[in-house]
Parts: C-alpha cells; structure tokens; sequence
C-alpha cells in the first residue's frame, strides 16, 4: 500500500490542528491543578460526553473487536458488551455521587471516606500502581496496535511510529491539559466515527466481499453472524455470556467501566458543570458506546474472513511484517490497506485520533494520581501550583515513555485485554459498595488489590511455569473473583473500622444514604444531616431501563444489517418504550 500526496496532506493537517489546540489550552491549563487536570470544572456535558467515546474508541479497539469476532463470532463482543450494565449503574447512581465529593482524583476519595495512616498508604499506593504501572499497560496495549496499523497503512517500523504519533500526543497533552484533551477529543471522534463508518462501508464494495447480502450469505461468515452463543455448546455460553452477564460486570475493574464509576470516567464526571451535567455527559457516552459504535467494526472483522481466513493467508499477504505482530488483531489494519488514495489518508488518520484521544486521556489521568495523589500528598505538600502542573508535564512525558517501550513486549489486543481483567478481578465489588456500606474500610481496598494481582500474576506467570494444563479465561476470572472477594470480606470484618467522625463528614458530604448507614445515622441528629429520600431503588430501576433501550438498539441495529425485519422492529419497539419509560422516571431521581 502506497500513501499518495494528498493522504499525507489530511495526516499532516490532523497533527497540526492537534498541536494547534495543545498551544490554544495551554496559557488557561496552566493556572493550576484543577484547570489542568480538570478543565476548571466548567465543561459542558455534551462536549465531555463525546470526550469519554472519544477516548474509549483507542486505536486497538477495532483490533480487538476484530479479533473477537474472527475467533468467537459476533457473540465474543459480549465479553465488553457486559460493561454497558456497569456504565448505566455509574449514570444512574453513582455520577452525582461523584460530582458532589468535589475531589479533583478519584484516589482523593480513600481520606475523605477512610481515615488514618491506612487510607493514606492505599491512596499513595494505588496512585503508583493504578496512575504508572497500571496506566502504562493500558496505553501500551493501544501502543501495539498504533504499530500494527503504522506497519500496514504507513509502512513504518513499529519504533518510528511510535516516536513520531507519540511524541505529537505528548506535546499537546502536557501543554494543553484536560482541556486541550477534551477539545481534540471533540475533532478526532468526529474523524475516528467518518473512518470507521466509511471504511466498513467501503469493504463491502471489495470484489472479494461483493455486497453486504453476499458478505452475510458466505459460508466462512454465516457461523460467526449469531449475536447470542450457541446454547447447545456449554462452554461458549458461559465463557461468552453468562459469565461476562452475571460475574464480570460488577466484578472487575477495567478502565472506562470501573464498578461504581472512577478512573477517567469519574474524571470526566468530576469536570462537568454539577450533577446533571455529569449524569448526561455519561449516559450519552454509553448510548454512543455501545449503541452506534461497535457495527462498523463487526462489518469491517467480517468481511476479513473472506478475504483473510487465517493467520496464515494474512502472514503470506504481509510478508515483509514480522510474523510476531500477525494475529487475528491484524486482519483490521490489513483490510484498510485496501483503501482508495485520499480516503487512506483519512482513515489513517481517524485511526490515529483514536489512539492519540486515548493516549492523551490516561496520559492526564495517570499524571493527576502521580501529582496530586502522590507528589502533592507525600514528596511535597508546599508545592506551588505551577510547579505541580510542571510535575504534571513532565509526568506526562515519561509515562509515554516507559509505555512505548512496554508495547513492543505485547503480541496481540485480546492477550492485553484478558490480562487487564484478570488484575482488576474481584475488585468491583468494594467500589459498588464502599458508598453504601460504612463497614468497608481501607484494608478491605488494599487487601483485594494485593490479591487480585498476585492470583493475575499466578495464572499468566507460575501455574504455566510449573507445567499445569493452561485453564480458560472463564475459569481464571471466578477463582479470581471468588479468591479475592472471599479475602476483602474477612479482612474487613477483622481490621478496625473507619473512624466514626470522618464517616459523618463523608456523609454529610456525600448523602449517599441507605439502609447501609443505619448504624452511623442513629448516633447522630438526622436534622442534622439534612437527609434526603434514598432514590437508589429508582436509579437501578433507570439502569436497567437504559440497559434494556441501549441493548434493543444495539441489536436492533444488527436485525436490519441481517434484513431480519421482525426482529429489527420488536428490538426498535422495545428501544423506544424503554427510552419513554427511562424519560418517565427521570424526574423522580434528585438530580442537583
């Protein structure tokens, strides 16, 4: 594949609108911590909304996608399709919780809800584990798939793409803050959505594809059409749906899906304007998510079995790639190489906005935990705000760097994708319910985070070391799940509880209320508190409404890809009285 003037021509002009806005954010991000990592907390809702789909939509997730689909068939997707139940729960009960802590991290939060020298290790401790080494693992696997499509698209060795895209998202980042992330965000997804869209639509036309009818009826395609597993194999329905349905979701931590909200999602939140601004920046960005995104892509991973069945035909296509880098992750760059000139240029392009909103994000994100949760709260506490934000840039750039070297260790999207569940396995519980359940304290956080990635490290590391038959993701992520949540729950009914002061002020702060602060409210004057009603009942009944219209649409959307009219209109029907039920409930949420 050849890149003529005119596509270096879009790629160039895309890199230097994005150091445009760097260089516009940067006098306004500088002022302070707050304006640097969140925007001055005057963001409107829809401009954050976008911002987080934006972000979420990284370079290796069409890698990803395809490599579900060409492996499992279009039901695989449930494994991330499983998150939308976390996502709806963060709109509907745990936003203006959130955004009524006031906290500029979301690890700000362990010493106004845990007291003592605990709760400040934990915080201190998970800024570096979540903010460096956690960070940088999540923007490597992103990384290695930027290397993947610079091989294809741009004929660059994984080193030099990774230095020129890198290097670009680094200056605007560390000059421009959240609120240059945010602002470029708004333009690459506008980008990244027209060179997902175009490119599936352009496949189609491919001689070896023909049409979309001929695409659906080819027999390499029609086993992996079914967006429900097979229910006489066992295994795949537990593998690909019951588990991802009924353990996965609240279970685990994953950044973008974080039980209870947090990571850059709380970030976003925390930036809005005030509540409502948070609930509806988040509620538009899983509608965006899951209802419009993911079918471009499946189209795209389809349509590469034809012309790529397997590994093999995609290694004899490519011969000049290492053999390292060709997985079933692959087959997405290699069918963009078919590309027409012009329209290359601009899905290169769209992809490459993709990995830089990504990147740009947890580059910020991780850069707040490593300033202001730990620089700020133990090297320094006398820093000046113009020095953190100097620290914040400089964090910025190195985090970059050690994740740039990282990504050239990684074989494929699915392998990073797994072993970033399997770390943050069981650990979702404790965010769901350190709001509602005084008795959670710091040890119960620090216990399950030791565990969960002590048992991650055993399943990928030692029990393969020892010459045990590998087990299956499935089985690894329960006795993840279930070794980590059994530990957290003994640990915190054998450690002290949180000091019954700071549990008033988090309280009083917060007003999360419920039946899990009985104990709490009745040693103090409820006047006092001025407690409202719990609508918590209400907010998981709006939850599971939008779960209900946000799936119907997904699916819907694919009964008329497949021209299955009768289901295409009861999943649109059913989409629709759940939004006018959803819009029905709203009024009754204490929205401030």
């Amino acid at each position: 594949m050849i890149l003529h003037t005119i596509d270096w021509i879009i790629i160039g002009s895309f890199f230097a609108l994005s150091m445009i806005i760097g260089i516009y954010s940067a006098k306004s991000s500088g002022k302070d911590t707050t304006s640097f990592f969140l925007s001055g907390r005057n963001m409107p809702w829809w401009l954050i909304g976008i911002s987080m789909v934006a972000t979420t939509f990284s370079a290796d997730t069409p890698n990803l996608v395809t490599d579900i689909v060409r492996q499992n068939g279009v039901a695989g997707n449930w494994a991330w399709w499983a998150f939308l139940l976390t996502g709806m729960l963060t709109v509907f009960v745990y936003a203006k919780l959130w955004r009524r802590s006031k906290v500029l991290t979301d690890l700000e939060f362990y010493e106004i809800r845990y007291n003592g020298k605990m709760a400040a290790f934990l915080r201190g401790f998970r800024a570096i584990y979540l903010g460096f080494f956690f960070n940088i693992l999540v923007i490597a696997s992103v990384s290695l798939a930027l290397t993947k499509i610079g091989a294809v698209m741009l004929q660059w060795s994984p080193v030099t793409t990774l230095l020129v895209v890198s290097t670009i998202t680094v200056i605007y980042s560390s000059l421009g803050g959240l609120k240059g992330i945010i602002l470029t965000d708004f333009f690459q997804f506008i980008i990244a959505m027209i060179g997902a869209f175009g490119a599936a639509i352009y496949v189609l036309d491919m001689p070896e594809v023909g049409s979309l009818s001929n695409l659906l009826a080819n027999p390499i395609v029609i086993p992996k059409l079914n967006l429900l597993p097979d229910f006489s194999d066992t295994e795949a329905v537990l593998t690909l749906l019951v588990l991802p349905l009924a353990v996965q979701w609240w279970s685990v931590w994953y950044p973008g899906a974080e039980p209870g909200g947090g990571g850059y999602i709380a970030q976003r939140m925390l930036s809005a304007r005030d509540e409502k601004g948070a609930i509806k920046a988040t509620l538009f960005f899983n509608i965006a998510h899951y209802a419009i995104r993911p079918w471009p892509w499946i189209i795209v991973a389809l349509a590469s079995l034809v012309v790529f069945p397997d590994i093999a035909s995609l290694q004899a296509a490519f011969p000049d790639i290492d053999k390292d880098l060709i997985h079933h992750d692959f087959a997405y760059p290699a069918m963009l190489s078919y590309l027409p000139a012009g329209f290359i240029g601009l899905v290169v392009a769209s992809l490459l906005a993709a990995f830089m909103s990504t990147a740009s994000t947890q580059l910020n994100w991780g850069s707040s935990y490593l300033v202001h949760d730990f620089y700020a709260r133990f090297i320094n506490q006398k820093a000046s705000q113009k020095e953190l934000v100097r620290v914040g840039r400089l964090s910025t750039v190195l985090l970059m760097l050690f994740a740039g070297i990282f990504a050239l260790l990684l074989q494929n999207a699915l392998q990073a994708f797994q072993i970033l569940l399997q770390i943050g396995a069981g650990t979702g519980l404790i965010f769901i319910l350190r709001w509602f359940w005084w008795r959670i304290n710091a040890y119960s956080e620090v216990s399950a985070m030791i565990i969960s990635f002590l048992v991650a490290i055993y399943f990928e590391l030692i029990h393969p070391a020892l010459g045990f038959e590998p087990l299956g993701s499935g089985t690894q992520l329960v006795t993840g799940v279930g070794i980590t949540t059994l530990v957290w729950v003994l640990v915190t009914f054998l450690t002290p509880a949180t000091d019954e002061a700071t549990l008033i002020k988090f309280y009083k702060l917060v007003h999360p209320g419920g039946p899990g602060w009985k104990r709490i409210l009745a040693k103090v004057d409820d006047s006092e508190l001025n407690q409202a009603s719990w609508d918590v009942p209400q907010g998981i009944l709006a939850m599971l409404l939008g779960t209900i219209a946000i799936y119907s649409a997904l699916f819907a959307t694919g009964a008329w890809i497949y021209s299955d009219y009768t289901n295409a209109i009861i999943l649109t029907s059913t989409s629709v009285i759940a939004i006018g039920l959803l819009l029905k409930l709203w009024n009754k949420l204490h929205i401030e």
